[in-house]
């Protein structure tokens, strides 16, 4: 059977290695031709003793995911559909900005959570990405981006998994794909620049925290149990006590001296004086351990099936104020993306659902929400079919 390189972290390339007879060292090596220098032929890694190309090259191979589509918007974020097999498809997102490029990644085939507001949710659940799927979308766009941008040094500095499904849902995967990223012969990132975004699985929080520490950030979205109960459904098994207290914990582990909060901006449901005030009373209590954190403020993206809309600029506006005046630092998310679907909250991929999620998401809307060009150019890149 032939392995995908692209699923092993350092160590589990050097027992790979060892299985075939070879010092650990051409583990070293190997990663980084792979992960540095983008190779995808064993002929290309010239360092590599000609026997061991030729062993490599019957039973190992650098597995990419195919590209459906790819989008370019008008502020330079780039959209990716990859082909992950059997009807399955999931996106990835670049960010350019003046000190930063940050990838947005997918760690499922749709998403179970079910979230309102988020599309993926509303297209249900097929399955886990595996370790090589996660990491071959940063592979993919790192290597793609130097060659479009005519660079030699490293394209994306920040990593996020805030693409489609709950990263701590897919944790054996997760965490070898975050050991990649950190790795200094691979992509050498910082810890404080990968975020783990998580809709709150408190035991997988504090798993992280142990085997892992990276930047978190937590889909908050309600300032109380009943209104985050229908917003978020896994609030109903992790409700908001339980999800601050891990939290606190995290914090211990966190490169980062705060958490992040996400919170998206739903015109008449979440965004009026009394819900800030109500937040700032949640992560201030004055009976408790305030939890250290920014807001981060997401104005909505509408798309017909959430029966939502986007608050107002000055809705947003006079919601942060009272945030800020409150000592907490909050931050208004710029939209990106928008004109290509490549925004917080649209990526949609193409999901073959197992998890029934139109009878699910009915019956989650008990509470009284108010209802709510494709302009991209393409470019033909290795792999599209389309």
């Amino acid at each position: 059977m032939t392995a995908n390189l692209l699923e092993f972290d350092l160590e589990g390339l050097a027992a790979f290695c060892e299985r075939l007879g070879e010092k650990r060292f051409r583990a070293t090596q190997l990663f980084r031709w792979i992960h540095q220098r983008g190779a995808s032929s064993f002929d290309d890694m010239s360092d590599l003793a000609k026997s061991l190309r030729e062993k490599l090259k019957t039973c190992a191979e650098m597995k990419p995911l195919a590209v459906i589509t790819q989008h370019l918007s008008g502020d330079g974020t780039i959209k990716w559909l990859f082909d992950v097999g059997a009807g399955d498809a999931v996106e990835a997102v670049f960010i350019p900005e003046d000190d930063r490029g940050t990838l947005c990644i997918s760690s499922q085939a749709g998403c179970a959570v079910g979230c309102r507001f988020c599309s993926t949710g509303h297209q249900g659940f097929s399955r886990n990405l595996t370790t090589g799927e996660i990491i071959a979308q940063l592979w993919f766009a790192e290597h793609f981006l130097r060659k479009h941008l005519g660079v030699n040094q490293r394209v994306i500095s920040n990593v996020v998994m805030m693409g489609m499904g709950e990263p701590l849902q897919n944790y054996a995967a997760l965490v070898p794909a975050l050991q990649v990223m950190l790795n200094d012969n691979a992509y050498g990132l910082s810890r404080r620049r990968v975020t783990v975004s998580t809709s709150g699985v408190v035991p997988m929080m504090d798993r992280l925290g142990a085997d892992c520490p990276v930047a978190l950030a937590v889909s908050l979205h309600a300032p109380n149990d009943v209104l985050r109960d229908n917003l978020v459904p896994l609030n109903r098994k992790y409700p908001l006590a339980e999800l601050l207290d891990a939290c606190r914990r995290y914090l211990a582990f966190a490169p980062r001296d705060f958490i992040t909060f996400e919170y998206c901006m739903l015109d008449g449901v979440n965004d009026t004086p009394a819900h800030a005030r109500e937040l700032v009373a949640l992560v201030r209590p004055v009976d408790g351990a305030a939890v250290s954190c920014k807001f981060n403020l997401i104005p909505f993206n509408p798309f017909p099936a959430s029966g939502l809309k986007r608050s107002s600029a000055a809705q947003v506006q006079a919601f942060s104020k009272i945030l800020s005046d409150a000592g907490i630092v909050t931050t208004v998310r710029k939209t990106r993306g928008d004109d290509i679907d490549a925004a917080c909250g649209q990526l949609a991929g193409d999901v073959k659902d197992r998890t029934d999620v139109a009878k699910r998401i009915s019956k989650q809307r008990t509470v009284m929400l108010q209802p709510v060009m494709d302009i991209a150019r393409t470019e033909p890149t290795k792999g599209t079919d389309a």
